[in-house]
């Protein structure tokens, strides 16, 4: 039996980078996107985004043969045995519930080609209840019925680690009705599971709760720790001795116990937003509600960070210089989407800073979203004559600079470690006000 050729709906972080590690894997894949501009750039050999290795990996890929890029619902239908929807599910302007839009869009746009048996698997974060109603929506559309079947596969990517989680994840969750459907998933994912992935094999309502109770439980500990952190600055107390003091507690574990500025992105804060209103839906809305003030204590961190940097210089922005180290939601990334830093970079400069932001890869996506704000190409462009520094995504680049050099170039060497991941010892050697989250 031949391998399965598989296409790929939606060329965005998910996708591509799917799209680009199943060719890795060794299948004959095609991507899909109505947007021309993704489908030229990535046909090209270039990713739209920043994501490590996987510039490389596409460049190989397209050269090996294995891996091209279309516009046509046609096209896919026709080449594929598996096709995977990987399109986005933002929140609704104004509304905590996620825009089904594109999700639909893609399965009213595929099925009616399909004319052949195949398998449809829906990768996108979706509430619980999407894959029932798209299930029927595939049989009543496709030619071929019910031989169009569909499963939910959902992805569990890190940014900055996206291709690894891809080829090696640690788990992978199959939502299946059928023993076919099974089997075609253990075929794509043989590679992994050969290597001791471990298998999940449930039905459709479960495997779509996994990605949003996950998300949802890792915004629960970050906010947990961030609390702490606000009692801690009441308390006079140290959130990092605190977090390593718990940490050691095997059923509470150190990752991810880290107090600061607080989760962004395009996942986190919409999936825990998506899965309260879902809930509300199905009549289930109280067993949610602390996700509210999970929420409420993430957003609270940035003004938190804004208020510290301003107690530094004295009770007011106006006039004052300030630098902004990191404008991505995460280091190792260009997104961003919810970004803490810039949402903090946008408030300083509103309050009357002059504010000059630096991120090794996300000036140019933060520049779109404020275009009002100055970016700079270096740490020490942005750092000199500085009244106060900022350190909000933690770039290695960040991590490893020298005081002592930088404290030559500021102003005032006052300094806001917004992720607690700086040496404090050797900052105040230095001479630096420093403060940080939680810690005295």
């Amino acid at each position: 039996m031949s391998a399965p050729r598989i296409t790929v709906l939606g060329t965005g972080y998910l996708g591509a980078t799917h799209a680009v590690c199943m060719a890795a894997l060794g299948f004959e894949v095609l991507g899909m996107d109505v947007d021309k501009d993704k489908v030229e750039a990535l046909s090209a050999g270039t990713v739209p985004f920043y994501e490590p290795g996987l510039d490389e990996i596409l460049q190989e890929q397209i050269a090996a043969g294995r891996l091209r890029f279309t516009t046509s619902y046609a096209e896919v239908a026709e080449f594929g045995d598996v096709h995977f929807v990987a399109v986005g599910t933002p929140q609704k302007p104004g509304e905590y519930a996620a825009d089904m839009r594109y999700v639909d869009a893609v399965v009213d746009g595929l099925a009616p080609y399909l004319t052949r048996p195949c398998l449809v698997v829906g990768k996108s974060t979706v509430p619980v209840g999407t894959a029932e109603r798209l299930a029927e929506r595939i049989t009543e559309l496709a030619p071929v019925g019910a031989a169009a079947e569909l499963a939910w596969n959902p992805e569990f990517l890190r940014e900055g680690f996206a291709v690894e989680d891809t080829l090696h994840p640690d788990r992978l969750v199959f939502g299946v009705r059928s023993e076919r459907a099974e089997q075609v998933l253990r075929d794509v994912y043989a590679t992994p599971i050969a290597e001791g992935t471990p298998v999940v094999v449930t039905d459709f309502a479960t495997a779509q709760l996994v990605k949003v109770a996950a998300n949802s439980f890792l915004a629960t500990k970050i906010s947990f720790i961030n609390a702490m952190a606000e009692i801690c600055e009441a308390a006079g107390g140290d959130v990092t001795t605190l977090a390593d003091a718990i940490g050691y507690d095997a059923r509470i574990g150190r990752r991810f116990l880290n107090a600061g500025l607080g989760f962004g992105g395009g996942c986190l804060p919409k999936d825990i937003r998506a899965f309260m209103a879902r809930a509300g839906e199905l009549g289930a809305g109280e067993t949610l509600t602390f996700l509210k003030e999970v929420d409420a204590i993430n957003m609270r961190r940035r003004q938190r960070t804004v208020d510290l940097a301003r107690e530094l210089v004295g009770g007011s922005f106006l006039g004052a210089c300030v630098a902004v180290l990191g404008a991505a939601f995460k280091p190792d990334s260009d997104d961003v989407r919810d970004s803490p830093a810039l949402n903090v970079a946008a408030s300083l400069q509103l309050q009357g800073a002059q504010v000059a932001v630096y991120d090794p890869k996300a000036n140019a996506n933060a520049r779109r979203v404020f275009p009002t704000l100055r970016y700079v190409d270096s740490v020490v462009e942005a750092a000199r004559g500085a009244d106060v520094v900022l350190h909000l995504t933690e770039w290695r680049e960040f991590r490893e600079l020298d005081p002592v050099e930088l404290g030559a170039i500021v102003e005032q060497r006052n300094i806001v470690d917004g992720r607690n991941a700086l040496d404090v010892t050797a900052w105040r050697a230095a001479g630096w006000h420093y403060r940080a989250l939680g810690r005295p």
